[in-house]
């Protein structure tokens, strides 16, 4: 007989003799062994942020607070109706970004003294960290609040280890919100990004979180993960959250769907095999939970303690906002 334990953030398909049985939140079941398959996909979002929060999304746009800011960005996931009315939209709002290109747009402020930059902090029971945000020309802030997720994953395993400090290499890393969570938990920690702006501001990042010590690296991620090997480098975690597109420094091409099988093959490898953990988001419409499930079975077949996946955020006003699917496990 097979006993399920599960939260409430489980959605859980339960199979018996290849019929489905239902899904199930937070109880507990029994079901023989020999003829069930259980197959769970974990749907989890931020609990712990005080500067962010998605206030409503619809119509392919999102109103979101940072800090004391609100903003109305494009969001192309959100194809159903608004929670709130446009009206109630447009008290709230301070700034909304109005798009040119597929690429690039400007924002438009109701007030021109609202500033450019400003700073949010998030914490957990473990670490803080600090952020600076900035209005880009390409609608980013330059954090992702559901990425706390994944925060929160890293402190939980870095406290479990009994290495004193433990080694973390954080690839695609962007403005460092992995790093830096790594570094407050007792992390020695390697930043890589091949877009040294990113870096830079990943460094302010350090700095205005009273953080010291990261190891910032401007290359290609592969590149770098493949130069490590030949170094016979280990480290006890990893965090991947790759682009679906991406250039190197050097003009490498980097593209989802034909890179990341040989990059999680070689990942795997700089695993310290006795005390790990391993975080792989990934944010394209192409790609489901069951994909990077297989990926990370195919490329370390005797993992133990797999979780999949998907991120979303809870709007205030009622939806949710899919924004990624990812794997995870951990050995200690």
């Amino acid at each position: 007989m097979a006993v399920c334990s599960l939260r409430i953030t489980l959605y859980i398909l339960i199979f018996a003799e290849n019929k489905l049985l239902g899904d199930c939140h937070d109880i507990e079941l029994t079901l023989p062994t020999e003829n069930c398959q259980l197959i769970m996909i974990q749907l989890l979002t931020p609990t712990y942020w005080k500067d962010y929060e998605l206030i409503d999304c619809g119509d392919f746009e999102k109103l979101e607070r940072f800090g004391n800011v609100i903003l109305i960005r494009p969001e192309p996931q959100a194809v159903w109706s608004k929670g709130l009315s446009n009206a109630e939209w447009q008290r709230l709002h301070h700034i909304k970004f109005k798009g040119r290109s597929a690429t690039s747009g400007e924002w438009l402020k109701k007030n021109p003294n609202t500033p450019d930059r400003w700073h949010i902090e998030y914490k957990n029971p473990e670490a803080s960290i600090k952020f600076r945000l900035a209005l880009t020309s390409f609608k980013h802030l330059g954090i992702f609040p559901e990425q706390a997720v994944n925060w929160d994953y890293i402190t939980q395993s870095i406290k479990k280890f009994k290495t004193p400090q433990p080694k973390v290499l954080n690839l695609f890393a962007y403005t460092g919100g992995a790093s830096l969570i790594a570094r407050a938990a007792g992390a020695d920690t390697t930043h890589v990004d091949s877009i040294k702006q990113v870096v830079t501001w990943a460094n302010e990042n350090q700095e205005i979180s009273s953080l010291t010590d990261i190891r910032w690296v401007v290359e290609d991620a592969l590149k770098f993960v493949k130069r490590e090997l030949k170094r016979g480098k280990k480290y006890n975690g990893i965090i991947l959250d790759p682009p679906a597109y991406g250039h190197g420094p050097n003009g490498e091409k980097w593209k989802l769907e034909d890179n990341i099988n040989e990059m999680m093959g070689d990942v795997i490898q700089l695993l310290d095999p006795d005390e790990h953990f391993l975080i792989l988001n990934t944010y394209s419409l192409g790609f489901s939970s069951v994909i990077i499930e297989n990926l990370l079975k195919s490329a370390f077949p005797q993992v133990q303690n797999l979780e999949t996946g998907e991120l979303y955020l809870q709007a205030t006003a009622g939806s949710k906002l899919p924004l990624g699917v990812f794997g995870k496990f951990f050995k200690g």
